[in-house]
């Protein structure tokens, strides 16, 4: 339910990772040694996918899941096998058992019959996080939850492809296009969450769950239009959830220096990351400082102007990274320690993550127990502004 911010929540991601890196080395074969290493490093709250597309078509079912990408380590480099509940319910409990908040997201993931675009309105749409979430009421588990993130970092289509769907329709429909056009033909731009059609889809599916249990916060993560957030109407949102990197935001032309172009299938960009990845970031170190500080004040600001607190579950260095031959850790623990400590004092920040890699697969990372503690120590310990220290007394 609701919480009162005392002080910042030391979060992380473990996004599809929980259900879908099971096998054996995968990292979280075990939930309650997993979460219990995650109290050692002194976090106390996790985000991860809900499935609520599945859940909503047949949570006992054994879905067969399509992979996203194998060049990343979240979640499963190739087709797997997941069955929703009993296994969040599950999941929840061993949460509650270790003083674990849990952040509900959904990455919608692709299954063999791609359920996920049955979402043809914000009210279907609505409909499937409502019936997640009374799913959680009904096993007494509705206090584990810290808040509901309706779609990871709308409305990028990789995560909200139904949004999509119509348009994409009418593109092929309206040029006659052959059977086997690319998609990449027809696919309409990424809509502008500014728009009129976007902030309707936003609000009436947030008004669905919120009807029934007013009582949780309720967003939409985000991680395009951070600069324009003065454009945009978050009234219907609860908080702001949005993901912030040194490597690609705004003010930071890094990524496009060094070559890497989110390929999901493809060693490209992990090969220029290695090659020049690192060089290129410590002969520039203080010019992308500096555009990862200026976006910090960016989001920073959107908050004190809305009145809206600041969860971040996904930041700081590079977007994407792994123990791979030629990545060290160092510097990535470097950025990230700076970044953790300049957001944790802008007093916006109720939860804050030290990186999107902290997680039992990323080894390079995960075993650094010592950095993790002092950095959620950190993030424990900073100040929280009075205007959302007192918000649940306004509700």
């Amino acid at each position: 339910m609701r919480p009162t911010f005392d002080r910042p929540f030391a979060i992380t991601m473990w996004d599809f990772s929980w259900l879908e890196r099971r096998w054996p080395g995968a990292g979280y074969e075990d939930w309650d040694q997993v979460l219990a290493e995650l109290v050692d490093r002194g976090y106390d709250a996790v985000r991860i996918e809900a499935y609520p597309h599945l859940v909503a078509a047949d949570p006992y079912r054994t879905w067969e899941l399509l992979p996203v990408w194998n060049q990343q380590s979240w979640g499963a480099p190739s087709i797997v096998h997941v069955q929703v509940l009993p296994a969040l319910l599950d999941f929840l409990r061993a949460a509650k058992r270790h003083g674990v908040a849990v952040a509900l997201s959904s990455w919608f993931r692709e299954d063999r019959d791609n359920t996920r675009m049955a979402a043809h309105t914000p009210t279907d749409f609505g409909q499937m996080w409502l019936q997640t979430l009374q799913h959680i009421d009904q096993a007494d588990l509705l206090d584990t939850i810290l808040y509901v993130d309706f779609c990871n970092e709308f409305p990028l289509e990789i995560w909200a492809p139904w949004l999509y769907a119509d348009q994409l329709l009418r593109n092929a429909a309206r040029y006659d296009l052959p059977a086997e056009t690319l998609l990449t033909d027809v696919m309409p731009g990424i809509q502008s969450r500014a728009s009129d059609r976007v902030v309707d889809w936003m609000r009436r599916s947030i008004e669905v769950a919120r009807e029934v249990y007013p009582d949780l916060d309720y967003t939409y993560s985000t991680t395009t239009e951070l600069t324009t957030w003065q454009s945009q109407d978050v009234s219907m949102l609860d908080v702001l959830e949005p993901h912030v990197w040194l490597a690609d935001n705004d003010y930071s032309d890094y990524y496009k220096v060094i070559g890497y172009n989110y390929e999901r299938f493809s060693t490209i960009g992990y090969d220029n990351l290695v090659r020049i990845g690192r060089q290129t970031y410590e002969e520039n170190r203080e010019k992308y400082d500096a555009a990862l500080f200026r976006m910090i004040d960016t989001v920073a600001d959107w908050s004190r102007a809305t009145g809206k607190a600041l969860y971040i579950t996904e930041c700081w260095s590079i977007v994407d990274y792994k123990d791979w031959p030629g990545l060290e850790w160092d510097w990535i623990l470097d950025i990230t320690a700076r970044a953790v400590e300049y957001a944790a004092a802008t007093g916006r920040f109720v939860g804050i993550a030290t990186s999107n890699f902290c997680g039992p697969q990323f080894v390079g990372m995960w075993r650094e127990i010592e950095w993790h503690q002092r950095l959620t120590s950190v993030i424990k310990n900073s100040p929280i502004d009075e205007d959302l220290r007192t918000r649940s007394l306004d509700r």
